[in-house]
């Protein structure tokens, strides 16, 4: 079985036998990412502990709790009754998360080596990112 069948075929079936609306394709897909993109923050904490601005204090709980957030976020975005709240939390984690991608634009250090048009690409997507979001609210 393909992953994008399992996928349809769960979503189907959650919605189905809840009396619960089926969700647009791109709220599941955008839900998915949210989740997938939480694991790394436990698996890697100090990539993510590296980019953080010395400003922040407690950076081990901060991402710690950032991996956990967007996990929370992504899985609450797929139920239609909890979908507006996560929508405006994926908006407020991401104007958060400027600060991260301004500092990686200032500081060498925390670039991770990548190329200045990669760290300048990254702030319009975060708002394209929150108008994705927004579509939930």
């Amino acid at each position: 079985m393909k992953p994008s069948t399992f996928c349809w075929g769960f979503c189907y079936f959650r919605c189905h036998y809840n009396n619960l609306p089926m969700l647009p394709w791109h709220q599941y897909v955008l839900g998915f990412l949210l989740v997938i993109a939480g694991i790394p923050h436990f698996t890697k904490p100090n990539l993510y502990k590296k980019i953080l601005p010395p400003y922040l204090p407690a950076h081990s709980s901060i991402v710690l709790a950032s991996g956990i957030a967007e996990m929370i976020l992504g899985m609450t975005l797929l139920n239609p009754e909890t979908q507006t709240y996560a929508a405006w939390g994926i908006i407020g984690m991401l104007l958060l998360f400027l600060l991260v991608h301004w500092h990686m634009l200032q500081n060498k250090d925390a670039s991770l080596k990548l190329p200045k048009w990669v760290l300048m690409l990254r702030i319009p997507l975060q708002f394209g990112l929150m108008y994705w979001a927004y579509q939930y609210v």
